[in-house]
């Protein structure tokens, strides 16, 4: 009998445990369906852009709910590396624009526009090292893996920017900015009106990406370099990561405003002509 009890006392007390553990989590981990949280002891947080568990659409709901996750993200200092990833072998290769609505209503841009400038500023007020790991397509928002300190990319990983210049309209999002600084503005502009996808190799040799791994890798090389980063003073971390992100801060808040402006009107433009061609 004894015993039975000493084993039930056990069994509660690992209950409790566990959810202690459970409650400890932040709310806003799970408030976003379309990202996957989980932080380890160490305080690494994995955040896996997904839809359904799998591979990740971006939608409007997604651009709506990114901009609060983001915010949380920065705001918790709990997280002490952030790695940003995506599911299903795939960061983000994909876009339902239809999702958006009419945006030739400025109604419909303005919160696009406000949304857009919040989130790339949030990712930029993270002020712990980030970490991106790509897999499969990184074709759409690379402008969010380009806010990491470092970029890792599996073999097969390919770049591009999708939703642009190749769909009619001006690239003001924030990933002029963050390619130019990444990559050199000769090269973005080249790459941002002519997009076809480029390889993970490519990417390092402009600047882009710091490491290419084999497939399936890249999350495992992040822990790995958020490893080496925390056995730096907390304090040294966040303020390393203040500094370098410091001239990209800038160059967003200057520039993607104005630049989403200009994407917003480009936008009407392109769907004015669609209508007239279907008239």
């Amino acid at each position: 009998m004894h015993t039975l009890r000493t084993l039930a006392a056990a069994l509660a007390a690992a209950a409790g445990m566990t959810s202690l553990a459970h409650a400890a989590d932040p709310a806003y981990f799970t408030q976003t369906d379309d990202m996957r949280m989980t932080r380890d002891a160490q305080g690494v947080l994995l955040v896996e852009m997904n839809t359904g568990g799998g591979p990740f659409t971006f939608t409007a709901k997604a651009h709506e709910a990114f901009v609060d996750a983001f915010y949380r993200i920065s705001r918790d200092r709990d997280n002490k590396i952030v790695i940003l990833t995506g599911k299903g072998g795939q960061w983000m290769g994909d876009i339902d624009f239809a999702s958006f609505g009419d945006v030739s209503d400025p109604d419909v841009w303005s919160k696009v526009h406000d949304e857009g400038t919040q989130i790339v500023e949030n990712i930029a007020n993270i002020r712990v090292p980030m970490i991106c790991a790509v897999e499969g397509k990184g074709w759409v928002h690379t402008e969010y893996c380009a806010l990491a300190n470092v970029i890792v990319a599996g073999a097969g990983a390919t770049f591009d920017d999708a939703p642009h210049f190749a769909g009619g309209i001006v690239p003001g999002d924030g990933i002029f900015t963050t390619w130019s600084y990444r990559m050199g503005p000769t090269r973005a502009e080249a790459l941002l009106l002519d997009p076809k996808p480029f390889t993970a190799a490519q990417a390092r040799d402009y600047g882009l990406v710091s490491d290419v791994v084999p497939d399936g890798q890249a999350v495992t090389k992040a822990r790995e370099l958020a490893a080496r980063y925390l056995a730096k003073p907390e304090v040294t971390r966040r303020d390393t990561r203040t500094l370098f992100i410091q001239p990209i801060k800038l160059a967003l808040i200057q520039q993607t405003g104005y630049g989403l402006s200009l994407e917003g009107g480009s936008a009407a433009a392109l769907a004015k002509s669609m209508k007239a061609a279907k008239q």
